[in-house]
């Protein structure tokens, strides 16, 4: 038994229905070697890598229709993978990454539920250079502007790994941290480009849900 539970749900994207394992609940908590504690995340945020959220689902359903082709693409926190599988059903070249030490678990299973391929996956942390990742055109995350300092680690990250000329896409349900975001990929060349959309069938205008597209080049 590997300490948690989990659920399998169906989610609509795209037009497809994806079968999506994840955590029961938030409180689900297992790391009986230590491999969390190691990589800084702590019993209260265990789980939430494990969850379907709103800005994920959301992401994924952008990629279901933004223009990929040709195009180099890395996914920021991945946790279950929704987006990185939308990009995999329609053939995009897909790197997906998390420091979770589950997430490349999921993702793998995920990808087996749908009858796709595993994306490529990388263990990325985001305050620790890594040569090895390469730069990419297109870069995506979906609800990672949750902390004060985020907004500087990811516009460094997004330095480091994206191309002269990219895209980085990234939704956010309203934390308070995207305006800090958006004024540190200023000074690296981006513009940006936001939509308000729902999350769900229940809300109205003005949407919390954000889609935030930078361009450069």
């Amino acid at each position: 038994m590997p300490g948690y539970c989990t659920r399998v749900s169906t989610v609509h994207l795209g037009g497809h229905d994806y079968r999506i394992r994840s955590l029961s609940d938030r409180q689900q908590f297992a790391d009986p070697l230590g491999r969390a504690a190691k990589a800084g995340i702590s019993s209260a945020n265990w789980s939430l890598f494990g969850q379907i959220w709103p800005s994920g689902r959301l992401l994924a359903e952008a990629m279901s229709e933004f223009d990929v082709g040709g195009k180099r693409v890395l996914e920021l926190g991945c946790g279950l993978g929704l987006a990185s599988l939308v990009l995999t059903r329609r053939g995009a070249d897909v790197t997906a990454s998390d420091h979770h030490p589950l997430a490349e678990v999921f993702l793998s299973h995920n990808a087996g539920l749908n009858g796709l391929g595993i994306p490529h996956f990388h263990d990325l942390q985001w305050a620790v250079a890594d040569d090895g990742l390469g730069r990419f055109d297109l870069i995506i995350a979906s609800d990672v502007l949750y902390e004060r300092d985020h907004a500087a680690l990811l516009s460094a990250l997004c330095e480091r790994h994206a191309k002269p000329s990219a895209e980085v896409v990234i939704t956010d349900p309203g934390r308070g941290n995207s305006g800090a975001f958006t004024r540190a990929m200023a000074t690296l060349g981006f513009s940006m480009e936001e939509t308000r959309t729902r999350f769900d069938a229940k809300d109205r205008p003005p949407f919390r849900g954000r889609l935030l597209h930078y361009r450069r080049g």
